[in-house]
Parts: C-alpha cells; sequence; structure tokens
C-alpha cells in the first residue's frame, strides 16, 4: 500500500488539478476543466492513505453512491491509471470530438499509451474514430466493442 505522502506526490504529478485543503488534514484535488458540474477527482485523500477517485463514467471499478471508488489499496501504476481516465471522463469534448460526435451517442476509448479512439453510433451503424479519421465502421455495438477489445483498448 502507497503511503500518503505517495499518493501526494503522484496526484500532485497531474498538473491538470487543483490541491482544497479540506477538513481533518484531507485533501481534495479538483479538475477545473471538467465539462460537468463533477469537478472532484481525489476526494478526501486522508493521512491514513485513504480517499477516493471519481469513476462513475469509467468501466471496471466498483463504486460508491458518489461515484466514488476507494484508492486505499492501489498501487502507483493503477492510481495513475485512474486519475487520467477520471481526468479524461470529464474532459469537455475536443473541436474534432464535436465536429464528428455532434449530439449523437459516443463513447471514449483508451489503450496503455494513452491513445483515445471514439465510438459513435451513426446511422444505425457503430464508427470508429482516431481523431478526424474513421478507424471502422460496425453493424453493431458488439462487434465494434469487439474490435476495440481485441486491439487493446478499454472503456472509459
Amino acid at each position: 500500500m502507497l503511503t500518503f505522502e505517495e499518493k501526494l506526490a503522484i496526484i500532485e504529478s497531474f498538473p491538470e488539478l487543483q490541491r482544497k485543503d479540506v477538513s481533518l488534514g484531507r485533501i481534495n484535488f479538483h479538475y477545473e476543466e471538467s465539462a460537468s458540474d463533477k469537478k472532484n477527482v481525489v476526494y478526501h485523500l486522508h493521512p491514513n492513505g485513504n480517499g477516493f477517485v471519481y469513476a462513475e463514467l469509467l468501466n471496471g471499478y466498483e463504486v460508491n453512491d458518489k461515484g466514488m471508488t476507494n484508492i486505499r489499496d492501489f498501487t502507483e501504476e493503477e492510481l495513475r491509471t485512474i486519475i487520467q481516465k477520471s481526468i479524461l471522463s470529464l474532459a469537455p469534448k475536443t473541436t474534432v470530438e464535436s465536429s464528428i460526435v455532434g449530439d449523437q451517442f459516443e463513447e471514449k476509448w483508451i489503450n496503455q499509451d494513452n491513445f483515445t479512439l471514439v465510438l459513435v453510433n451513426e446511422d444505425d451503424m457503430w464508427n470508429v474514430y482516431a481523431g478526424l479519421n474513421l478507424d471502422g465502421t460496425f453493424n453493431s455495438y458488439a462487434e465494434a466493442t469487439e474490435y476495440l477489445d481485441e486491439e487493446g483498448f478499454s472503456r472509459l
């Protein structure tokens, strides 16, 4: 288990996050550029090593009623990964994403190299985009997600 100081150093390495000291020695970290009302990425990091990261929009994490995942026993790699995914899940759409997606259903997928693809439902087809470039077109959501899984991507 990482110490409080180790967790704090990892979290502070994300320049997009702003530290907010709260009661009882706990610390929150906000993502002010968030596209939603949710700003807390790290919530109540405590000197005993306990704390939470916002993961409501992420796949594969158990969350509480506030959409937070407990990070008490996370490794350095796990902590960096969930924070990065949390920030990406809250980030406003880029100009490229907005021009492709508009108001249509979309999901962001990421690989281990932090490369992001966008899955969009368009005209009863499922399209995968890498930036403005169409990477693939599929007849069903299941086919598209199978392709993304096989290529090493996971849904945010």
